[in-house]
């Protein structure tokens, strides 16, 4: 398959920093056929898809650590190495990822519960007591998470209320043995195994 030229309506385009011009699907913006179901019933059915929870952060312009919980994370390439979240865009990190182009994911444990609330408080210190070190850029890293990811924007775009990240992750670590905060229905959880999967489960999907 040919690579897509770089004026296709359909490119997304890329680079640092992610303040950089970018290009939205030229697919229909509207829905054909309104909804049938509330927004709080959508929001529910979502709940319903359980994750792991993550705390995402940053370095602003007066060199102030900012950081808030997110859910919205997930994989995207292994080659090369991408990752995924997204913002609201009434968040306040919106604008400081866009100048800034780097940032750090860190996937909580069980242990950090009391971590993912409060980045997820406002009106509060969420820094105060919390231990860090600077990683690449300058960009917060938080201790003892099960796994970080160090990025730089690669690439960002809008759609409804939110706006799309992909992330090209420069560094990354994680701990073995260390059970991931789950979150699901609104609720936090701990990591419950199940034990092995069978072969048939195990097998490929499709």
């Amino acid at each position: 398959m040919r690579p897509r030229a770089d004026n296709s309506p359909l490119a997304i385009r890329s680079g640092a920093p992610c303040a950089a011009s970018f290009v939205n699907s030229s697919l229909p913006r509207t829905a054909t056929h309104p909804p049938q179901f509330s927004p709080r019933e959508f929001r529910d059915a979502l709940g319903m898809f359980a994750t792991g929870v993550a705390l995402l952060t940053a370095r602003g312009a007066d060199g102030q650590p900012l950081g808030m919980t997110i859910n919205s994370f997930n994989s995207v390439s292994l080659q090369p190495p991408l990752v995924l979240w997204s913002l609201a865009q009434r968040s306040s990190l919106l604008e400081v990822l866009g100048s800034t182009g780097h940032c750090a994911i860190h996937v909580l444990t069980a242990e950090q519960r009391a971590l993912a609330e409060r980045f997820a408080t406002r009106g509060i210190d969420r820094w105060a007591g919390v231990a860090h070190a600077p990683g690449l850029q300058g960009v917060p890293v938080i201790a003892d998470a099960v796994a970080v990811f160090e990025c730089r924007i690669r690439s960002q775009y809008a759609e409804g209320d939110h706006t799309i990240f992909v992330g090209e992750v420069l560094r990354c670590s994680h701990r073995q043995g260390t059970s991931p905060l789950l979150y699901h229905g609104g609720m936090f959880y701990t990591e419950h195994r199940l034990g092995r999967l069978s072969p048939k489960a195990a097998g490929p999907m499709g």
